[in-house]
């Protein structure tokens, strides 16, 4: 039988903790046993909690976390298919199948989210533009429902059930494993092209002009900049380096993959390390220190993928307050929205330790799948940021009014009248959210918020 203790959880960002009975099942038995004996509260499985607000939390319910299943079911080197549980890890899977040549479709900003957790949130990378979201990656899976039953789902034999549950934030049951198509890499290494660019209008250019012909696309913007340099930014373009684009000594083990982690943050912060005045600093250096340009420059998929999973637990970085992501898209022929939120920020002087810009290519059909085809920024602001509730609202309406919405997997306060407006598709998700779960078993702190 599972161990089960009462916890208190938050999301990444450390905010808004509830409690709830936590399960940790250890086999699909186990997940079952704790879906039979849930409470009045339902229940919502949790991966590694890395999503920013409180999707995987359930507020006087029972959360099941997912990560004792993890194993790796059957690897198809051939066809590059791999068939795995739900609790496994991208970078598990990274680990496992590197070696081999292969390589995970679509990654996040880290890798240490669960293939459960990647297809509730449909996930998206650097490569949208180029490859779409991981749903778009998914044979199948195996879906447990709210009965009891094991529903097997494909987006060919049961595309309702698919496209409901990819995006669909754990609320159509819980997937217990999946069928995941892998792309074949010749190293563990990226070939990196680095730009320096002088302001917003030069990095959306440079980016407009580039992605097309780039896998891999990603921008870091100084958030606090102004005037001439509003939109300061770092470009990176990548591709994965073939063997004969290594050097001697990495080409000698060129799949070789082990991420080195720096050491830990530790929790006692009272303040936080970040603020106004220590990013502002961190963005100067950062901006300065990148080349104006630089092509072909070597970097490790994890350097290049997942620098923060170098640092343990940096989100404490902020202190005891905690932060907010948050991430808003906007249709092309609406960056002048885009610009007026970027002048805001700057305005403001709100600061983001991590502002990121990307472009999406056309979406796919999942119901409250995040990405659609246009512009996304990503910041990070300290949850104690003077008026940020205020700026955040306004971000929320200008972005709904202009077509655009923000991340679900990543919110953590926005309004529930602005939901239909940013996912049109909101009323065929609960429609099918009730075919599947008619007595609404799976539940979580995100769903009663928000009124999905």
């Amino acid at each position: 039988m599972s161990d089960v203790r009462t916890r208190a959880l938050t999301g990444w960002g450390r905010t808004s903790p509830t409690t709830a009975r936590v399960a940790a099942p250890r086999n699909p038995a186990e997940v079952h046993e704790r879906l039979i004996g849930r409470t009045d509260r339902g229940v919502i499985a949790r991966g590694l909690g890395r999503s920013y607000g409180d999707p995987a939390q359930n507020a006087g319910g029972t959360v099941i976390d997912m990560t004792g299943l993890d194993r790796v079911l059957d690897l198809d080197l051939e066809r590059g298919l791999v068939t795995c549980q739900a609790g496994l890890s991208l970078h598990r899977l990274m680990e496992l199948v590197l070696p081999f040549g292969w390589f995970v479709p679509v990654t996040p900003g880290t890798r240490h989210v669960t293939i459960g957790g990647a297809i509730g949130s449909d996930i998206h990378g650097k490569n949208h533009h180029a490859d779409g979201a991981f749903a778009q990656h998914v044979e199948r899976f195996e879906l447990l429902q709210a009965d009891g039953t094991v529903r097997q789902v494909s987006p060919e034999s049961d595309p309702e059930t698919f496209w409901a549950t990819a995006g669909g934030m754990g609320l159509t049951g819980i997937v217990l494993s999946a069928v995941l198509r892998l792309i074949p890499v010749e190293t563990a290494w990226m070939k990196v092209d680095v730009a320096r660019c002088a302001d917003l209008d030069d990095v959306m250019a440079r980016m407009a002009d580039g992605d097309a012909s780039r896998r891999y696309s990603v921008a870091w913007l100084d958030c606090l900049a102004t005037g001439a340099s509003l939109g300061r930014s770092v470009l990176e373009c990548g591709e994965h380096a073939a063997l004969a684009d290594l050097p001697a000594r990495p080409a000698r083990d060129p799949l070789r993959f082990r991420p080195r982690t720096l050491g830990g943050v530790p929790s006692a912060l009272p303040g936080g390390l970040l603020g106004r005045h220590s990013i502002a600093l961190f963005n100067e250096t950062w901006y300065r220190k990148a080349p104006r340009r630089k092509d072909g420059h070597l970097k490790t998929i994890a350097g290049f993928f997942h620098p923060l999973d170098g640092v343990r637990d940096w989100n404490r970085m902020y202190g005891p307050a905690g932060f907010l992501q948050y991430q808003f898209v906007v249709p092309f022929g609406a960056e002048r929205t885009l610009r007026r939120i970027v002048e805001s920020i700057s305005a403001a002087g709100a600061p983001s330790f991590l502002t990121v810009l990307k472009r999406f290519g056309p979406g796919d059909p999942g119901h409250l799948s995040f990405p659609i085809e246009g512009w996304t920024l990503a910041l990070d602001f300290p949850a104690a940021t003077p008026g940020l509730a205020a700026l955040l609202d306004g971000f929320d309406r200008q972005v709904a009014e202009a077509g655009g919405r923000v991340y679900l997997a990543k919110d953590s306060r926005m309004a529930p009248d602005l939901v239909p407006h940013m996912y049109p598709r909101l009323a065929e998700f609960r429609q099918a959210r009730s075919t599947l779960d008619p007595d609404g078993v799976f539940v979580s702190d995100l769903a009663r918020r928000l009124a999905l």
